[in-house]
């Protein structure tokens, strides 16, 4: 007996949710170890980027051994492998996680979802056409939604530091990057295998810098969960899931359910760090998120379907 198509579809719904859960969670865990341990981010960063790019690669090895290696066969390839790492992995990383000690995870997650407008924005200008009706709908919604987020939707005052607004945007910046410039690698090779080399290569460049063998703040039990949630569920469990769920239900209904990944950020932090998240707040959060719904719905071609797989994993 056949299964109907919508039970068909049910693990790839959950899982891509899962991992935006995970993802979401992940920024709290965060926040938690900067604000009670005293981790500092770079570090953090310089681990999690290490041991998810070798876990990774281990998963890729496991799938398809050959594919693994094959991005080091040509200069050009290995050189946008190099590229990524450094300026995809490393920024989006960082600024990310920087933001968040600026500020709070709910605030930095949301910030770093107006990547997928500057997405269109770069594709915009690239293609010399004008943004259709969904597009200015979006750049108004996520205009006010910032606005909201920042302000309370006061003109006097920022809620949250310039520095933490300056740090969120280039988080938003960097995604955008980390979205686009791994297209022409995704399509010769498995996300696992470019992620894991970008992660590897990345945390690699940040060693000399960040000296990850100085072991930094409070280390107990609180900190090994925390730092070990990051590791495997914000990092490896939610890559994993989501790409299982591109296959089974597409990437842009797979990246329209990750819109839950804010959601998940602010309401952790609320329940479990007592952050401060009121009506403007909630308000600033839907117009963002009513952002990515408009840009993923209208999403339609097969390349764009491509970046929008490659979108992810803050």
């Amino acid at each position: 007996m056949n299964i109907p198509t919508a039970y068909q579809k049910v693990p790839g719904i959950l899982m891509a949710v899962a991992s935006a859960i995970f993802w979401g969670i992940s920024g709290t865990c965060a926040q938690f170890l900067f604000e009670e341990k005293n981790l500092d981010p770079g570090w953090l960063v310089c681990w999690r980027l290490l041991l998810g790019g070798i876990l990774l690669l281990m998963f890729s090895l496991s799938q398809k051994k050959r594919d693994t290696f094959q991005v080091w066969k040509k200069p050009t390839d290995a050189f946008q492998v190099i590229l990524f790492g450094i300026l995809g992995m490393v920024a989006v990383q960082f600024t990310y996680f920087y933001s968040i000690s600026l500020s709070n995870a709910a605030t930095a997650t949301i910030l770093q979802y107006l990547g997928p407008l500057i997405v269109v924005a770069f594709y915009a200008v690239k293609n010399r056409r004008w943004p259709i009706l969904a597009e200015y709908a979006a750049l108004v919604l996520a205009l006010s939604g910032t606005f909201l987020l920042v302000t309370h939707g006061s003109f006097d005052t920022l809620v949250i530091s310039d520095e933490a607004l300056l740090w969120g945007i280039l988080s938003a910046v960097a995604l955008a990057f980390y979205t686009i410039h791994p297209v022409g690698l995704l399509r010769k090779f498995s996300p696992a295998t470019v992620t894991g080399w970008g992660m590897l290569l990345g945390g690699i460049v940040m060693v000399p810098i960040m000296r990850p063998w100085e072991i930094q703040g409070v280390w107990d039990l609180e900190t090994l969960f925390a730092f070990g949630y990051i590791i495997l569920f914000g990092s490896v469990l939610a890559f994993y899931f989501f790409l299982t769920s591109v296959t089974i239900i597409g990437a842009t209904y797979a990246s329209l359910l990750c819109s839950v990944e804010p959601l998940a950020a602010a309401g952790t932090a609320v329940v479990w760090l007592g952050v401060y998240f009121g009506g403007m707040d909630w308000i600033g959060t839907l117009f963002i998120l009513l952002t990515v719904i408009l840009l993923t719905l209208k999403t339609k071609e097969k390349k764009e379907e491509v970046i929008q797989q490659s979108t992810s994993l803050p």
